[in-house]
């Protein structure tokens, strides 16, 4: 299979462009030809032929510029994949372009022939792991080398595998998958755990008296999965004992990797790795590329599950793994283990480094398939939050996912709810009255901040506003700067909490507020961010990824409600770099020790750069799913459609791009391997951790 050529520019300061453009495969005459669209002015460009080792020529490179009516036509044509359909193509433009204007119809137009262009395969991910993690006979001795550089002081490390009634095809591919490692010092800790077969004992003693480092335990009694693991640890003689289940398979790195981490970070006492499923017939899907260690996440979801490496002295200090919770009882010791480690101790690895095997009865297919799992794994998050914060509570989801209730203090804070207006009346008594209407929190306020309306009717809404109850009008007469409104506002306010609402915000659900006061006033937590849809029922805003599009962008935005995200992650609180401020709640102690918003960011990213200051500052962001509002974004202020406009973005993607530079394209809650040019979790072609190219 080819390997993906790509264009990598570099945009004039300040602009924000694809970091990456690739290109479509070689045609029978090894030449590739497309039209590619540079957004911005190009200082550099780097051509790189292939995303791994390959032996290739170049004879000839050119580029031109290509006149926007060639342009049109080159993308309307037919290419070497799509040879057909120029007509249904033609109308298709004509009437986007009726709807949305021309501009809009010829981006519409420029993303379908990219699709038409590129390989069909490129965002498929068995073809993904075609082209970018399959090991290959020279790779595998490349890992054997890396292996060997260890030396023999590399740590032990005791693969504990509880075993029941293993169908024997399974069973084999399972040991297999770990007597093909790379990586030699490992101790494989088999315990049957009575097995009424008799064949599960011959295989796994055929095993052991071919390979001494498996060792075999057979259990008189069958005391289920907790009890066997517990009976695989007390034979682990490794420093670090790794989880795997019976019917699972290990890729052939898995325990180098784990190794690597561990000779360079000796304080790391628990790493993880990201994880796809395998069918019965070999075949690799669903991928779960996680962030990272996230304990927000954890409590919602088991997302360090496959493949986690235990320091097995903190394994032992804990007392192993707890009877009763069978089911989830990995996700019981990952939580136990955690509370007793500072985040700098949990390690990911952003590698696909297990299988697990998805076949009828197994979780890995279905989460329905072992309903005693997720009662099981919400009584293990209810107990971990009885032990760290006593008074949250979880609550088992449809979906096996869970959600934890924050409690909040006996005397619920104030809230000041800060609404910049301008204008547009029914905007602002569509969001006013909402929250007046359909929130149930018990103290709050309404401080709308009217910058310049002359509209009469906008005139005499506020004048009403005056006289309502909770409600404050202040005017500020000074021009459009979202920093500075807020800023000036939240200094005449009194409430503990302060939120950054949109006058086009309206709310849906009406334990909002209570909701995101809870998050926020937790010690650790910063701000607090909410599910935002846009009217027509689709996601406007479920966080904030850093890097997408060259800043940040709305993770989600355009998919339907709903719609469960990249590992499920769409449905279940979490932390995340940065939230939208259209709706955006902080402790005022939090916002006034870190400045309140930059007022040189006037209109765009103040709210990331905020998030990412309290970041700093030792806070974690928190997006939750749980409250709901819709926002009918930025009706009120228009679009970035002058040239003022227009160069003051620029001039606010620049001081973004200087002061958190790399941060930007590295943002801890997005897995590497998944795009920046993608607001859906697409697969980066090729992953971001790849060699830069040459």
């Amino acid at each position: 299979m080819a390997a993906t050529a790509c264009l990598y520019p570099t945009y004039a300061e300040g602009a924000d462009g694809d970091a990456q453009i690739p290109l479509p495969d070689p045609d029978d005459d090894n030449r590739i030809g497309a039209l590619v669209l540079f957004k911005y002015d190009v200082t550099g460009l780097r051509f790189c032929p292939a995303q791994a080792p390959s032996r290739f020529r170049v004879e000839d490179f050119s580029l031109r510029r290509v006149p926007r009516g060639a342009a049109l036509w080159r993308m309307l044509g037919p290419t070497a994949r799509t040879p057909g359909g120029l007509a249904r193509r033609i109308v298709r433009f004509v009437m986007s372009a009726l709807r949305g204007g021309v501009s809009q119809a010829t981006d519409m137009l420029y993303r379908d022939y990219r699709r038409r262009l590129l390989p069909e395969d490129l965002g498929d991910y068995a073809s993904w792991v075609a082209r970018y993690d399959t090991l290959t006979t020279e790779r595998m001795e490349e890992l054997r080398v890396r292996a060997e550089r260890l030396g023999p002081t590399a740590p032990l490390l005791s693969i504990l595998l509880p075993v029941y009634q293993t169908p024997e095809r399974w069973l084999r591919r399972c040991i297999e998958s770990v007597i093909a490692q790379a990586y030699p010092r490992w101790q494989l800790c088999i315990v049957d755990d009575a097995s009424p077969d008799a064949r599960v004992m011959e295989v796994l003693e055929e095993y052991s008296d071919e390979d001494d480092r498996i060792e075999v335990v057979r259990r008189e009694v069958n005391g289920h999965i907790s009890e066997a693991s517990n009976s695989a640890l007390a034979i682990a003689r490794g420093s670090h004992v790794a989880l795997l289940d019976h019917d699972d398979e290990l890729r052939p790195h898995a325990l180098l990797e784990m190794a690597e981490a561990i000779v360079a970070g000796p304080d790391i006492e628990l790493l993880y790795s990201d994880e796809d499923k395998i069918d019965a017939d070999g075949r690799r899907f669903d991928p779960y590329f996680k962030p990272d260690f996230d304990p927000d996440l954890l409590r919602s979801q088991n997302y360090v599950c496959h493949f986690t490496v235990i320091k097995a002295d903190l394994v032992r200090a804990i007392g192993g793994f707890r009877k009763g919770f069978e089911g989830s009882q990995d996700h019981d010791l990952i939580l136990r283990c955690t509370e007793r480690l500072a985040p700098g101790q949990v390690k990911h690895v952003p590698k696909v480094l297990y299988h697990w095997r998805a076949i009828p009865g197994s979780t890995a297919l279905t989460r329905d398939a072992k309903d005693y799992a997720s009662s099981a794994g919400a009584r293990a998050v209810g107990e971990h939050l009885e032990r760290r914060h006593p008074g949250a509570r979880a609550e088992e989801l449809s979906h096996g996912h869970y959600r934890v209730h924050w409690s909040l203090p006996a005397q619920a804070p104030k809230v000041s709810l800060v609404v910049p207006t301008r204008d547009r009346v029914g905007l602002l008594r569509m969001c006013v009255e909402s929250i007046l209407g359909r929130t149930t929190y018990p103290d709050f306020e309404i401080v709308v901040v009217d910058n310049q309306s002359s509209e009469p009717e906008a005139l005499a809404y506020l004048s009403q506003l005056e006289h309502r109850e909770r409600v404050r009008v202040l005017r500020y007469d000074s021009p459009f700067n979202y920093s500075a409104i807020n800023n000036w506002a939240a200094r005449q306010c009194d409430g503990a909490v302060i939120g950054l609402v949109n006058n086009d915000i309206e709310v849906i659900s009406p334990g909002w507020l209570e909701e995101m006061v809870s998050q926020a006033m937790r010690p650790e937590v910063g701000a607090v961010g909410a599910m935002l849809y846009y009217p027509n029922e689709t996601i406007q805003h479920a966080g904030v990824v850093l890097g997408v599009h060259g800043v940040a962008a709305h993770l989600y935005a355009g998919m339907p409600r709903g719609y469960p995200g990249h590992g499920g992650r769409a449905r279940v609180a979490q932390s995340l770099s940065a939230v939208t401020g259209a709706c955006l709640l902080v402790r005022r102690a939090s916002y006034e020790q870190v400045g309140g918003l930059d007022e040189s960011l006037q209109v765009a990213f103040n709210d990331i750069d905020f998030c990412l200051r309290l970041q700093a500052a030792g806070y974690r962001n928190i997006w939750t799913p749980f409250a709901e509002l819709y926002h009918h974004e930025s009706a009120s202020r228009g679009s970035e459609d002058t040239d003022e406009k227009k160069q003051r973005f620029a001039r606010e993607v620049d001081l973004m791009q200087r002061r958190w530079g790399s941060e930007l394209s590295s943002d801890p809650a997005y897995n590497p391997n998944l795009s920046l040019a993608s607001l859906c979790c697409e697969l980066s072609s090729p992953p971001r951790d790849a060699p830069a190219p040459h």
